[in-house]
């Protein structure tokens, strides 16, 4: 049984960790009351950009965009090899429980669809994993931090993978992020951003008798026009809205992993004072009994 110095340093040692858990709860706590407020105050935007979309779609029915997959879906499906990118949001730091975990999970079972594959990251966790792959190519030019997620980073990501979409370097672009179910439970998944299908915007059908009111509207100069100009940021809010929703989950999962870590370490705390206790008293009742022993043995 070790002895009471050592077991007091031990103490010592859980204590310290336990004041750093707690710290980086209190931390995650605040990172998440942020990250919650900042996909508030945007998501009014995005959503009037899905319903003007939604809105030139029922009008003009049979109108085609270039990140549409109407006329081009077919011979996608004809290619030999469809060239995938991937979007993978993961965070900078560990330390989260199983956040980083399942992501690379989910992105593993994407990625072994196919051959031709590329990724760009967002989070550092995500640059650490997929080094040295020789499944993926990995997109250099745009490998982000996760903390902090900010409109300029997703308009950068989304023109870039607009550009090589409309370049025809990309075939379909995913964006592999963590979705928060409740406060305790996440679940990682893919969404498709590219090419984007009308299916996105149907509004739901008004019920029979009931008459769809549609005020009058005119898109200057054209409705291709204002799609051309309304989608990309469309794009942008869905890539945004991605990087909220992991940073989000990702706070969230390190608040818990932290929780669990603080009162693991209170538990150990309670048994090593127990054992601590027990050791001490052994040593008394030792000292005690030394002490009698050697009185007796004088008289």
């Amino acid at each position: 049984m070790a002895n009471m110095r050592e077991i007091r340093t031990r103490i010592d040692s859980v204590k310290d960790t336990m004041k750093i858990t707690n710290a980086m709860y209190l931390i995650a706590s605040s990172k998440l009351r942020k990250a919650r407020s900042g996909r508030d105050a945007v998501s009014p935007y995005f959503e009037s950009l899905q319903e003007t979309i939604s809105d030139i779609l029922d009008r003009s029915p049979d109108l085609e965009g270039t990140l549409f997959d109407n006329s081009s879906a077919l011979s996608r499906e004809k290619k030999e090899e469809i060239r995938r990118c991937y979007i993978v949001i993961t965070s900078d730091k560990g330390l989260a429980g199983s956040y980083n975990h399942n992501v690379f999970k989910l992105a593993d079972e994407y990625i072994a669809k196919g051959s031709d594959n590329t990724v760009c990251m967002i989070g550092y966790m995500a640059r650490n994993y997929f080094a040295g792959n020789p499944n993926v190519k990995i997109d250099e030019e745009f490998i982000y931090p996760a903390a902090e997620p900010t409109g300029y980073r997703a308009r950068g990501m989304a023109e870039h993978v607009i550009e090589k979409f409309n370049k025809n370097e990309f075939d379909e672009v995913y964006v592999l992020y963590t979705e928060m179910i409740n406060s305790m439970t996440f679940e990682a998944r893919a969404m498709k951003i590219l090419p984007l299908s009308q299916n996105m915007f149907n509004r739901p059908r008004p019920a029979e008798g009931e008459k769809q009111k549609k005020a009058s509207v005119i898109f200057s100069p054209s409705p291709v026009e204002v799609l051309s100009h309304i989608v990309p940021n469309y794009v942008k809010g869905l890539i945004y809205g991605a990087m909220v929703e992991s940073y989000a989950c990702e706070q969230s999962s390190r608040m818990s992993a932290m929780d669990n870590a603080t009162t693991n370490a209170r538990e150990m705390i309670t048994e090593l004072s127990l054992i601590y206790n027990r050791v001490r008293q052994a040593a008394i009742t030792q000292e005690i009994t030394e002490i009698v022993s050697g009185a007796q043995s004088q008289e």
